[in-house]
């Protein structure tokens, strides 16, 4: 499965001299023998993304466009054998794969015309004869670290951007879910990049993320990964004053006022929570409902959840695949019974399904009479757990919601216009949606605060990080 590919490193495809094996979470078989690097792969590709560097920025921001373009082309054009890679992967349902390679197409579409606008500046100066210039250059060689759930968005929202503003990238993506890195990144050598512009490394913590972390050459690391992981990140990236930008985890809100459209808000809540099995940073973890709207709300979750299909991902009638892997399976199943222990109802589901003998499987889950103190509620779950409590005022509501030191997304449901704006404003988090989950567009920022990450990627502001400010004062 991934012999066509390996590591890619100045330009060129290689097997290198260690491997190790893919795990498909449908039959915790074997789904190919994967290229790991070592150390030297690593620093081959560091090495060649310093070659490509001037190149990158010769191109200018037209010729880097037309050449991301292409990319986009090419990924159109290979967008079937994407996603199923995804869905063997990770095993989320073939339509989510399909529908997240359109994401990580429209994110090259998007930077591709953002190269065309890196703007600078005149400023009057105060001395006779004289102004200022303001203008943007890339940071230099970009470290890009990807997490599995979304093997192909997340790298799409760091090599875009970095390629965008001329940055040469050497991307690590998980080793869970290396292929479809692997397709985008053979999409962008079609697209006639410089050598080096683009590489990809797979491999330990020592072989590949140590090296790029202790090259000086690397100006800009951005991680999508847990909170521990960008913690460690920041401090290492002090040795060598590295700018960082981080998506890291989330432990979102949402919250269900008396005046919200009930069946809106369930048909738009379920088919969310239970989106790639609950792996998702930005699903709502934390559920408030109103008391008027609380059994009401149970009750069409629990039916809602009943009727999802748990299977393979590449049977186009499930709607849920499993967990990537058995280690947290094992960690889904603590949770919920650390709940119930704790005092919370099994209003449905709680368990491995019985009726699928092998994969990483667990049941779409609801639980109630959850309090905030729990830790399905306190911290996020990364699952398919929906955790379901009571509130009684709007002040109580967004306070508790506001108790996390997360800030990545937050949800309300409300008919009020001036509610929501209340709980646009008042909602601590770095994104925010009323009435819809939506959030993760190419052309608006993504990102949290807090805990969540720093920087964006997404929008205007999905560039910036990648790019350095100059000033010059030129006088005649």
């Amino acid at each position: 499965m991934y012999s066509q590919f390996g590591l890619f490193i100045d330009g060129s495809w290689t097997q290198g001299t260690a491997s190790g094996e893919v795990i498909s979470p449908v039959t915790e078989k074997s789904l190919g023998q994967l290229a790991l690097a070592t150390v030297e792969d690593t620093k081959a590709a560091l090495d060649a993304a310093a070659r490509a560097l001037p190149k990158l920025r010769e191109m200018g921001g037209f010729g880097r466009a037309d050449a991301l373009h292409r990319a986009a082309d090419e990924m159109i054009r290979r967008a079937d054998e994407a996603a199923r890679m995804i869905s063997a992967e990770t095993g989320k349902p073939i339509a989510q794969a399909g529908r997240e390679w359109g994401l990580a197409c429209d994110q090259f579409r998007w930077f591709a015309e953002e190269a065309r606008r890196i703007y600078g500046r005149i400023v009057d100066s105060r001395v006779p004869g004289g102004r200022f210039e303001v203008t943007r250059e890339p940071v230099g060689i970009v470290g890009a670290f990807t997490a599995w759930n979304f093997p192909a968005a997340l790298p799409a929202r760091k090599l875009a951007p970095a390629l965008a503003a001329g940055c040469p990238v050497v991307l690590r993506p998980s080793s869970q879910t290396p292929g479809v890195a692997m397709v985008m990144v053979d999409c962008l050598r079609a697209a006639g990049l410089p050598d080096g512009a683009v590489n990809l490394v797979v491999g330990s913590t020592g072989a590949t993320y140590a090296p790029i972390m202790a090259d000086s050459r690397v100006r800009k690391v951005s991680l999508t990964g847990s909170t521990r992981v960008g913690q460690q990140m920041i401090r290492d990236a002090a040795d060598t004053v590295k700018k960082v930008s981080m998506e890291l985890g989330g432990n979102a809100p949402l919250i269900i006022h008396d005046d919200a459209d009930l069946e809106a808000a369930l048909d738009l809540t379920v088919p969310t929570k239970f989106a790639n099995c609950g792996q998702v940073c930005v699903t709502p973890d934390r559920i408030f409902v109103h008391d008027s709207l609380h059994d009401a709300f149970v009750d069409g979750f629990v039916s809602r959840a009943a009727q999802i299909k748990l299977g393979d991902g590449m049977d186009p009638d499930t709607g849920m695949g499993p967990l990537i892997n058995g280690g947290r399976l094992a960690e889904i199943e603590e949770i919920v019974a650390d709940a119930v222990r704790a005092g919370a109802k099994l209003a449905h589901g709680g368990k491995r399904p019985a009726h699928l003998n092998s994969g990483f499987f667990f049941e779409p889950t609801v639980l109630t009479n959850v309090t905030d103190d729990m830790r399905v509620f306190a911290g996020e779950n990364f699952g398919p757990i929906a955790a379901i409590t009571r509130f009684s005022t709007e002040d109580e509501a967004l306070a508790r919601a506001n108790a996390s030191d997360m800030g990545l997304s937050a949800y309300a449901f409300t008919r009020s216009p001036d509610r929501a704006r209340r709980m646009s404003a008042g909602l601590k988090a770095g994104m925010v949606g009323i009435n819809s989950f939506a959030l993760a567009a190419s052309e608006a920022p993504f990102g949290g605060t807090n805990h969540s990450g720093m920087g964006r990627e997404g929008g205007i502001e999905g560039i910036e990080d990648y790019l350095d400010t100059k000033l010059a004062q030129i006088v005649f």
